[in-house]
């Protein structure tokens, strides 16, 4: 281990406050904007599939009752192989998620190994119980976590809450303003032996089965060739799942839509 001033640890978060607190990241700078302007995210979901553990989220953020961002990215890789995928206040979620991912390399690079998932996911749990003051104030980060697990070698996920509670699903989970609309779709359609095919299709039916119900949730714009984001998290690594693949499922839900088809 790698001493670094009076900080004997190996958390990049914790050096931080213990040595250099300055740089530490400053939510209260959002506070002042705790209302309808700031730019939030909505649908995010996560579901085992046969190799691991697929992570998606589509690309509108809201203020109030206008788009603030039409292409917002809402999941990000925050190791080789874990993602997280944000919904709540935009800004405090993607820095939180930058930080994780610092947080994870700083870790590897100190202890000369990658920390567990478990660990992993209970990193992210703390960042979001020290977030709970700017959360009180509006500006709430409710995150999913997913992540192949090498050592058990499948798929897990979790979410949390905003005092930074952090529950494992089995099987899939979905959150944001159209998780519900979103969960229920992959309710009626989720397979534990999914190709990655088949996860795909899944998660652009719920996603635009969201959009549908929930004015806040943007789904696919084919005009202005906006897709999902949606990426892979398996032994091999993160993965991002090609745009004409999620064009062609997504084309696929609308047929199956006309025909009177089920999600799936």
């Amino acid at each position: 281990m790698i001493w670094r001033g009076n900080y004997q640890g190996s958390s990049f978060f914790e050096l931080l406050q213990a040595e250099h607190p300055q740089l530490m990241p400053d939510l209260s700078a959002w506070s002042e904007h705790a209302t309808g302007s700031v730019p939030h995210g909505t649908t995010v979901l996560a579901m085992r599939y046969e190799s691991g553990v697929m992570v998606a989220g589509d690309r509108l953020a809201t203020a109030g009752h206008s788009v603030a961002s039409r292409d917002v990215v809402k999941v990000f890789a925050t190791d080789s192989h874990s993602c997280m995928a944000i919904s709540g206040a935009a800004g405090p979620s993607i820095e939180m998620a930058r930080v994780l991912s610092v947080e994870l390399e700083h870790y590897e690079k100190i202890e000369g190994q990658a920390l567990e998932l478990d660990g992993k996911a209970n990193k992210l749990s703390q960042m979001i119980r020290q977030n709970l003051p700017a959360a009180m104030q509006g500006l709430a980060v409710v995150p999913l976590f997913a992540g192949f697990d090498i050592r058990r070698r499948n798929g897990r996920l979790w979410k949390f809450d905003i005092t930074g509670g952090r529950y494992e699903e089995a099987e899939f989970d979905a959150t944001g303003s159209g998780g519900l609309y979103a969960r229920e779709t992959i309710k009626q359609g989720w397979r534990p032996a999914m190709d990655q095919g088949a996860a795909t299709r899944l998660a652009v039916a719920a996603l635009t089965a969201a959009a549908d119900e929930d004015r806040a949730t943007g789904g696919v714009d084919l005009e202005r060739r906006i897709f999902p984001i949606v990426k892979f998290c398996s032994a091999e690594g993160v993965d991002d799942c090609p745009e004409q693949d999620i064009e062609a499922a997504y084309r696929e839900t609308l047929a199956r839509r006309t025909a009177g088809g089920s999600a799936e």
